[in-house]
């Protein structure tokens, strides 16, 4: 798979896999923050899962909206965190943001970055110019996310843009899990010069195509899964690009947001986490009007307008089954559905 596939048919229920996932697939592209770990700290079981994933022969490489940091310094934190990894297994949106601008600037064009060192080095290595200042008169302007990003930046960026600059995002990811809780992400400081001159970005993340692009060609996987925390982003990245997903709920979404979701941000797969890499996914199935899965069995009830779920087992399945009957239906709204994902101990 050298670039990106059609999009992938309309889901109405999870998909199930015989084998666990680490031997059908043979590339893992793996989100980051939310994923693989939160702020500075793995993500509990992570590393684990990750590292017996890769002793059952399944490649990974770590693909982030995040730009703010280099590949290295971010294979370094992974290797800290018990994930083993090099610069080469890491791909940015910066760096997907640097290859897009290659391809439309001339070698050596001066672009302006609103954002932190990792953007910086992504366009010295495409053979652009990194600058700061609207008055060098960069060809571009591009974002990606830092954190002591500053107003006087921001405002080089909006003269720049303001006087005919492309405007190019790393991504558009309005939050961004950390430690303390969700803050604000790319997607909400770019707004900023967004609103001031009227100009939206191309951006290069997830769910737009270069940085899939860019992770497949670099990894050649012929299979890849893509893994994420996001609806927005990940998961529907993955289905523009045809590639199946894996949707875990250590990040930003929640059990609710997996059911409620359209049909461009459906997983193939859910997990509580990583691990969900070393088993097989079971399958649903319609049995007389309901969706079935381990020992689940979920369905809309027109007269009540409410999910019903019966059943026991792992709740794992039975927000499978639910998943199924709520985009078979889809006419689910939350408070149709909190019951049954409080029966399944998933309420908010």
């Amino acid at each position: 798979m050298a670039s990106v596939s059609a999009p992938a048919p309309v889901a109405l229920a999870p998909r199930g896999c015989d084998r666990p996932l680490s031997e059908a697939y043979d590339v893992a592209l793996l989100d980051l923050d939310g994923v693989v770990y939160v702020g500075s700290a793995a993500v509990p079981g992570a590393p684990e899962a990750l590292r017996e994933a890769a002793a059952r022969g399944m490649r990974h490489a770590f693909v982030t909206n995040n730009a703010s940091r280099t590949p290295a310094a971010i294979a370094a934190h992974l290797t800290r965190l018990g994930v083993p990894a090099t610069a080469a297994d890491v791909v940015t949106s910066g760096q997907a943001a640097a290859r897009l601008l290659a391809r439309r600037l001339p070698p050596g064009a001066r672009v302006l970055v609103v954002g932190g060192n990792g953007l910086r080095i992504a366009l010295r290595q495409r053979g652009l110019r990194p600058v700061s200042a609207f008055a060098e008169r960069p060809a571009a302007v591009v974002q990606g996310f830092s954190p002591d990003l500053s107003y006087a930046l921001l405002a080089e960026g909006a003269l720049a843009v303001t006087g005919g600059a492309l405007f190019v995002a790393a991504n558009a990811d309005v939050t961004l899990p950390t430690a303390r809780g969700t803050e604000m992400g790319n997607g909400s400081l770019v707004q900023a010069i967004a609103a001031a001159t009227g100009q939206s970005p191309v951006v290069a993340g997830k769910p737009e195509p270069p940085l899939h692009v860019e992770a497949v060609d670099r990894t050649g996987a012929r299979r890849p899964l893509v893994i994420g925390d996001r609806l927005d982003t990940d998961i529907e990245g993955a289905v523009r690009a045809g590639a199946d997903s894996l949707l875990v709920f250590t990040g930003v979404s929640r059990p609710a947001d997996v059911l409620l979701a359209p049909p461009r941000q459906r997983p193939s797969y859910l997990a509580a986490g990583l691990a969900g890499l070393l088993r097989p996914h079971p399958r649903v199935t319609a049995v007389g009007g309901a969706q079935q899965c381990g020992g689940w069995a979920a369905r809309l009830d027109e007269d009540s307008r409410r999910l019903r779920l019966t059943g026991s087992g792992a709740p794992m399945d039975g927000l499978r089954a639910l998943c199924a009957a709520a985009w078979t239906s889809g006419k689910v709204s939350a408070a149709m559905a909190e019951p049954a994902l409080a029966e399944l101990g998933f309420a908010d």
